[in-house]
């Protein structure tokens, strides 16, 4: 609309002109270099015109020769680019896919027409790992690594690589350099967590928590989880080297960020036993045990005890089971004192109402261990150890990740690595016979 108003505007002006011009006749004349010209002003200002209008088509004719290669030449890389740019996108979809072949032929095509490196090194890297050809994947990242636009994916790319394979030493070196280069990115402030963790570095991973939960790469409740996990194993080593106030420090913290952490609960009541003071102690164990009952401190209940003889012993842990009266794990903990105690009727009782419950190894292993101290290494014990083999299995720590077993509990899984991964299940009960034998159809 706003052109043909300006085409009525322009064709109006000119007509406007025209008409001013044929209204005002007059003659134009000129002597130059011996010629005389007279014309009327009208055929002058046309002539006028024309040359103008000729010396601005050769004046684009001639800018049309010069620039005409480059425009070719421009044209040409334009169409390099985009079709560089189609092999870029056609290659991200075959990683995506896992088409390895694709994936490498698509890389090769995009870097012979693109030539830049920056776009191309990621995907050659991700189709060299699609065909399983590791090392040449490193030497892309660390290609990468020498641009600076890259060098961030490089390490991403390699810190992955040095996870897969095992080598925790260099997986910590490439966290810690991307942390450096990007100090508010997520992923290397969660991955040094995890790394230094796994490396024992308690103090430097609870400064890469610090940061994780800071970059919000871990949630508020994540990072408080795992940075009491770290505080029991910075208490046990504070405890093993001689800083025994250091030690009740951080397992006082660790308590408080998670007392239902069932380690830290017996360290610190542990702790504060071993400083003569048995009723804080005490209370840790019974704050913890409201929580959730645990055999660990079912253990840790009878070792913080000021008193240590077995008919004292008896009595703690019948304060123990009134906490929690339906509790398989605090009557096996009475019947096992009270069979230190040579309080066989105690013991029998209480092994019974833990079978009700909880008919599992540990149960039958106990009432073995009550035949043998009543009638000796006979046929009852025997018996009772026999059913150990047909009872439901024992919960136990275990690596949530791998599936590891741990007699106890550690922030870091010795197979896997795994940071804060072990946790207190049951085993997964075996598959009957019957869903094993395939059925014909």
């Amino acid at each position: 609309m706003r052109k043909a108003i300006f085409l009525f505007i322009k064709l109006g002006l000119l007509v406007a002109a025209a008409v001013w011009i044929s209204q005002r006749p007059g003659r134009l004349s000129v002597e130059w270099l011996g010629y005389a010209i007279d014309m009327p002003v009208a055929a002058a200002l046309a002539v006028l015109l024309l040359l103008l209008t000729l010396t601005a088509l050769a004046y684009r004719l001639w800018l049309a020769l010069r620039r005409g290669p480059g425009a070719l030449g421009r044209r040409r890389n334009n169409k390099k680019r985009e079709q560089g740019y189609r092999a870029l996108t056609q290659g991200m979809v075959a990683v995506a896919a896992g088409d390895a072949e694709a994936a490498k032929r698509y890389a090769a095509k995009a870097e012979g027409l693109l030539h830049e490196p920056p776009l191309t090194l990621l995907l050659s890297a991700q189709a060299a790992q699609l065909q399983g050809d590791e090392q040449a994947a490193s030497r892309y990242f660390k290609a990468m690594l020498e641009r600076k636009e890259t060098e961030f994916l490089g390490l991403r790319g390699l810190l992955t690589q040095a996870i897969k394979r095992g080598d925790r030493v260099a997986a910590l070196d490439y966290a810690r350099q991307a942390q450096t280069l990007q100090p508010k990115a997520q992923w290397p402030a969660a991955a040094l967590a995890e790394l230094e963790a796994a490396s024992g570095n308690w103090l430097e991973a609870d400064n890469a928590l610090a940061k994780a939960q800071k970059t919000k790469a871990l949630g508020r409740d994540d990072a408080r989880q795992r940075r009491s996990a770290l505080l029991v194993e910075e208490s046990r080593a504070a405890a093993k080297s001689g800083r025994p106030d250091a030690a009740l420090q951080a397992a006082q913290t660790a308590f408080d960020l998670d007392p239902a952490r069932v380690p830290a609960a017996a360290q610190l009541a542990r702790l504060r036993a071993a400083a003569g003071q048995h009723s804080k102690a005490t209370k840790v164990l019974e704050q913890a045990w409201r929580i959730a009952p645990h055999p660990d401190l079912a253990a840790a209940w009878g070792e913080v005890s000021a008193k240590q003889t077995p008919l004292d012993l008896v009595k703690r842990y019948e304060a123990l089971l009134a906490l929690a009266p339906q509790s398989p794990d605090a009557h096996r903990a009475l019947a096992r004192a009270a069979i230190a105690a040579r309080l066989w009727g105690v013991a029998r009782s209480h092994l019974q109402q833990a079978e009700a419950v909880e008919p599992t190894a540990a149960t039958y292993r106990l009432y073995a261990e009550l035949a043998r101290a009543e009638h000796g290494d006979g046929p009852q014990a025997r018996d009772w150890l026999a059913r150990i083999a047909s009872a439901d299995t024992d919960a136990g720590w275990a690596c949530g990740n791998c599936g590891t077993a741990h007699e106890e509990w550690h922030a870091v899984c010795a197979a896997c690595g795994g940071f804060d991964s072990i946790i207190w299940r049951r085993p997964p009960a075996p598959l009957p016979v019957a869903a094993l034998v395939s059925v014909p159809k």
